[in-house]
């Protein structure tokens, strides 16, 4: 992996492509080549009103260009950026960073919402609010996001203030650093997932569940000693979680296995 280093200076895109290039996904060189042709291109569709100007970046990045959805949604690749940006596919994280770069770029207002497993792009065109999904680029009303949510946490949960709150540059890198680990998780990549759980923990060191899901990825690697590390330090952290037994258990069976194999 290259070298990379967790900061709170993060610059956009840059430091997204860095990141893949570290992880061991894309090139940051040819993912950097892509981004300074899609932005360079974009100012030919700097029009004189603003609706106009978006409605033509719209129907560029999605029609002319072609970006879409990645048909594997929750996998690695449609978390990469660089990967987003070479091949035209993403999720709505990846699409909506794009899009929120490419209207900045045209003086369009512009911010990034997350919802439950979605993004959602807000843009404010003379002066009036509109909330588009980066998946499509079409506009969605307060409903939709209303039942994103119902979707992801249950029919009793609320379109809550936090939704409408527009995401930070480190909110950001640590959504897409989430979305890789969950995907590296799922295609078996356990080197790649191990090196962004180091990553979020270095941001994040008081999220004890992340410890909880290093330990199932070290343990995957045969890191035994780690992981019973891992769910000890979950334990003495989270001594009413529900899940405090099983946990237990499972740092009995590591240690067991470390004594065998040691």
């Amino acid at each position: 992996m290259s070298n990379f280093c967790v900061t709170d200076d993060i610059t956009l895109p840059g430091s997204l492509l860095r990141l893949s290039e570290h992880i061991g996904f894309s090139s940051y060189q040819s993912s950097h080549w892509a981004w300074l042709e899609l932005s360079g291109g974009v100012m030919s569709h700097y029009l004189m009103d603003q609706q106009h100007r978006f409605d033509s970046l719209l129907s560029w990045f999605y029609g002319d260009l072609g970006f879409c959805q990645r048909q594997n949604y929750f996998g690695a690749d449609a978390a990469d950026l660089a990967l987003t940006l070479t091949s035209k596919q993403g999720n709505s994280t990846t699409l909506g960073c794009l899009l929120m770069l490419l209207c900045k770029q045209l003086d369009i207002e512009t911010s990034l919402l997350f919802l439950p497993c979605n993004a959602i792009l807000r843009v404010k065109l003379n002066n009036k609010v509109h909330f588009i999904n980066p998946l499509t680029g079409k506009a969605v009303d307060r409903k939709y996001m209303h039942s994103l949510v119902r979707g992801e946490i249950g029919n009793h949960a609320k379109l809550s203030a936090k939704y409408f709150k527009a995401v930070t540059s480190k909110e950001l890198m640590s959504r897409l650093l989430h979305e890789l680990k969950s995907g590296c998780i799922v295609s078996q990549k356990f080197e790649q997932a191990l090196e962004c759980c180091n990553l979020l923990l270095k941001w994040h060191p008081d999220d004890v569940q992340l410890n909880r899901e290093r330990a199932f990825v070290a343990e995957q690697l045969g890191c035994i000693k780690m992981a019973a590390e891992d769910l000890q330090h979950f334990v003495e952290n989270s001594p009413h979680d529900p899940m405090i037994e099983l946990v237990k258990i499972q740092i009995k069976e590591l240690n067991q296995h470390t004594e065998t194999y040691h």
